[in-house]
């Protein structure tokens, strides 16, 4: 790992992964709403128009089926477009450019076409946003075969990650929560801001990341909930429970060992997800310990995810849906007979 100097937020390191990528391999470009003289509404691509200029960094129309197929079809064409659509709510608007087209082209074409395109987009709630901008949804696209789904937590992370995402040959959905980008208008969070090398680095998909080691119960997340699991395991500590937590960083490729491995050591699994509770990543870690560690478990799977709601905008009713530090302590305590 390479000795950081200097501390970003999260979004200011997605931006320089793509203009060290920019730099690096004229065939990357950035196009998508907002993303030029803005920077994005979420700061992942500032700076970046003017460095690049307009050629490169492109702002498109609110036309999100006509930007990501002409993205799809830069990619087949030997191009590598980093392409931005504000929030994942909106990706019902252009669903079929992505799971008939994006995700299915190098399958149906027998691996001759590749289609190296980096979507990504805003998840999460936490700020009155309500039902239409306020989703997660990975898990919905982890679903759809043929694409790689990440999901970075922090700066360092962000940074690795998405040079790893830009110089894959496979479609990536790339999922930054507005929690964690160290935006000023938003909820401060101490983990938005970190250290990050200024050199560009990998980080590998599929390999989990040990936030925490600890010996009676292990927790596995993503995004924005490793911040709040780190929180509750603080908690825990003082009552004298050991928490591991586990940032799986992808969901695909999921890196099954690493949550198996914790639970044989464990011998307890909760579940934390801003996504919802049905059908999605909860379930299916969830599923896979039970094929594979089953015998292991001295308790039931615990999930503590969205219920199956829309997201209020009401902010009390909002907080009351998703999962926080005081939930994930109390699901723990209780898998531990303290409640």
């Amino acid at each position: 790992m390479a000795i950081a100097t200097r501390t970003l937020t999260m979004a200011q390191a997605i931006a320089e992964a793509i203009g060290q990528e920019m730099e690096r391999d004229p065939k990357v470009f950035v196009m998508g709403e907002d993303i030029g003289v803005y920077g994005g509404i979420f700061g992942s691509t500032g700076g970046l128009l003017e460095k690049f200029g307009p050629d490169r960094v492109m702002d498109t129309p609110i036309a999100e089926t006509s930007f990501i197929g002409a993205a799809t079809g830069a990619a087949i064409e030997g191009m590598r477009p980093i392409v931005e659509l504000m929030f994942v709510d909106f990706f019902g608007v252009c669903m079929d450019q992505i799971y008939n087209h994006m995700a299915k082209i190098t399958y149906m074409s027998g691996g001759a076409v590749k289609v190296p395109v980096v979507l990504m987009t805003a998840i999460g709630g936490g700020y009155s946003d309500a039902a239409q901008h306020s989703q997660c949804l990975y898990g919905l696209f982890a679903h759809l075969p043929g694409m790689k789904i990440v999901i970075p937590s922090n700066p360092y992370d962000a940074k690795g990650l998405m040079i790893s995402a830009i110089r894959d040959d496979n479609p990536v959905l790339y999922f930054f929560h507005k929690g964690v980008m160290g935006l000023g208008w938003m909820t401060p969070l101490e983990g938005a801001t970190g250290p990050v090398p200024e050199e560009p680095y990998t980080i590998p998909f599929g390999k989990a990341d040990v936030k925490r080691e600890g010996n009676d119960v292990t927790v596995v997340t993503v995004s924005l909930m490793v911040h709040r699991a780190l929180e509750a395991a603080k908690h825990l500590e003082e009552d004298g429970i050991s928490a591991e937590v586990i940032d799986l960083r992808t969901l695909v490729p999921l890196d099954k060992a690493a949550v198996i491995n914790s639970v044989k050591k464990t011998h307890r699994l909760l579940i934390v997800d801003e996504d919802y509770k049905s059908f999605g990543m909860s379930g299916e870690i969830a599923a896979v310990v039970a094929e594979e560690a089953l015998d292991y478990l001295e308790t039931p799977v615990k999930r503590l995810a969205v219920p199956d709601v829309p997201i209020p905008y009401s902010r009390p009713l909002e907080e009351y849906i998703r999962p926080d530090a005081q939930k994930i302590a109390a699901a723990a305590k209780a898998m531990m007979g303290r409640a």
